[in-house]
């Protein structure tokens, strides 16, 4: 049997010379790729009390929402600015060269409700960092944050040191 990361592609000197980018989306087009990395991730939350999944667009939208539906738990989309149509609040993060805001509804987390993050990779951690301020502004509590890859070299897991983080694979570089 595979490893969920032996359906990983690694395209060297992409986007430039130097870099490893890990393709998730071959992860995706295999049934048992795809199957691992959602029991994986579930397995992530074995014991947790808690009420909604969180994830992030567009591939957190991809791992969290069958997360959510196996756990019979609610699922919370954070979307890029202006694409919820309700009442929404929102929070900017840096990126490489600029920076980006996200969105969730104003209602979509009561005060006290316990939230799971679910996302696709975790690289320097300022999508998260974001979405954990907009959990927090609504009242919710972050109590896991649950990602299928890390990519360690970049240091993101030191930007949510005060949350439990768990990876399905760690790659020790960039």
């Amino acid at each position: 049997m595979k490893k969920l990361e032996d359906y990983v592609t690694s395209i060297p000197d992409f986007p430039e010379p130097g870099i490893i980018f890990r393709d998730i989306t071959t992860i995706l087009q295999d049934g048992e790729g795809l199957h691992q990395a959602v029991d994986q991730l579930i397995a992530m939350t074995d014991g947790l009390d808690f009420d909604l999944v969180v994830g992030p667009e567009s591939r957190g939208f991809i791992f969290g929402v069958p997360v959510a539906y196996a756990l019979r738990k609610g699922f919370v989309p954070v979307r890029k600015k202006g694409k919820l149509p309700r009442e929404t609040i929102s929070a900017s993060y840096e990126l490489e060269y600029g920076t980006a805001e996200i969105e969730i509804h104003k209602d979509a987390i009561k005060p006290g409700q316990k939230v799971v993050i679910v996302d696709d990779l975790i690289a320097t951690g300022g999508t998260t960092e974001a979405i954990i301020r907009l959990i927090n502004e609504l009242g919710g509590q972050v109590v896991k944050i649950c990602f299928v890859m890390e990519l360690a070299g970049l240091k993101g897991r030191e930007r949510l040191k005060d949350y439990p983080v768990d990876s399905a694979i760690i790659y020790e570089g960039k």
